[in-house]
């Protein structure tokens, strides 16, 4: 495996890890929504990310890593991307209403709670890798990159039970804070949000 610049054809690919690693079809059953959430998810953060890492199997694509690192400039922001997001965040108020509110109150307040005692250098804004694929190690890979890259810095995440957390443990971060919420979207999802953090 090689670590590549992530390619725009990609980006579908980069999606449906995304989807299936994520667990998205916890908070709808629809594929078409799926689709659509996803590129909003991909989007928003490649909005701001300011380090895009991408690993290759020969000439397809086994995981991405973007992060954000205050300071840095973002490589990837976009007009059309900015205003997909908007679009989309327009949509989810008219139509999910307070639905999403509950998820974003926790992880500000974690957040909040995690700067009174830590400085942070930045965040770990979207992991995910093939889940087809049977090699192993893309993700390690993948946080060794940008460990070389921002050696040194602190950085946090959030993540959820939806996702695979454990993935963290085993690689050096440290759980911060946990909160119980319940997302109320199609269905009612209860969910624990957790914030970890670690020095590169």
């Amino acid at each position: 495996m090689q670590i590549k610049t992530l390619k725009k054809k990609d980006y579908k690919k980069a999606i449906q890890y995304a989807i299936k690693g994520m667990h998205f079809n916890w908070y709808m059953s629809s594929e078409l929504l799926l689709k659509l959430y996803g590129r909003y998810f991909l989007y928003m953060e490649l909005n701001r990310a300011t380090q895009i890492i991408a690993a290759y199997d020969g000439d397809e694509l086994a995981g991405v890593l973007l992060a954000e690192i205050y300071g840095e400039s973002p490589c990837c922001k976009s007009l059309g991307k900015q205003i997909y997001v908007a679009v989309f965040e327009w949509l989810q108020r008219v139509f999910v209403k307070d639905g999403i509110n509950s998820y974003d109150t926790a992880n500000k307040d974690m957040l909040k709670e995690c700067r009174r005692e830590h400085i942070l250098d930045g965040e770990l804004i979207f992991l995910a890798a093939d889940p087809d694929n049977s090699r192993k190690g893309t993700g390690s890979m993948l946080l060794a990159e940008l460990e070389k890259r921002e050696r040194g810095k602190s950085i946090f995440l959030y993540t959820d039970n939806a996702c695979t957390y454990q993935f963290y443990e085993h690689r050096g971060f440290i759980r911060f804070a946990e909160r119980n919420i319940e997302l109320k979207l199609e269905k009612i999802v209860p969910l624990s949000c957790y914030l970890y953090f670690r020095r590169l």
